[in-house]
């Protein structure tokens, strides 16, 4: 299944819903009010929209998420490649760490996950 885009106010209020799910709609509204600055029907709103998308459930009163937040993250960044890279994932890397200092600890975790990738990637050959 595909995950759902989310834009960016969306992403803001889905964020106070990882960080305190499963939550009242009562607390979200209260929540939406304190942090982003939202009237109660701006946050009813957007959990009747994210709902309709299958983002998240509202179930008595009580809301919860239908998507991971690491889902979405995934998602934006597919979208990014595809569009702004022409798919390729070398030259998104290179584009990300053109200008930007990286520390070792930065780049031995990259270097791990590049191996874990390649070791996922000769079990499925």
């Amino acid at each position: 299944m595909e995950t759902p885009k989310i834009f960016e106010s969306e992403y803001r209020f889905c964020r106070l819903l990882w960080e305190h799910e499963p939550v009242r709609s009562s607390e979200l509204v209260k929540l939406c009010g304190e942090q982003l600055g939202w009237k109660p029907t701006t946050t009813y709103t957007v959990i009747k929209r994210l709902s309709e998308r299958g983002v998240l459930v509202n179930e008595n009163s009580v809301v919860r998420s239908l998507i991971k937040e690491d889902e979405v993250r995934t998602a934006e960044i597919d979208e990014l490649i595809e569009k702004k890279f022409e798919g390729s994932l070398p030259a998104f890397i290179a584009a990300f760490v053109k200008n930007r200092k990286m520390t070792a600890d930065e780049i031995d975790e990259v270097q791990r996950m590049i191996g874990e990738m390649r070791t996922r990637s000769d079990r499925c050959d």
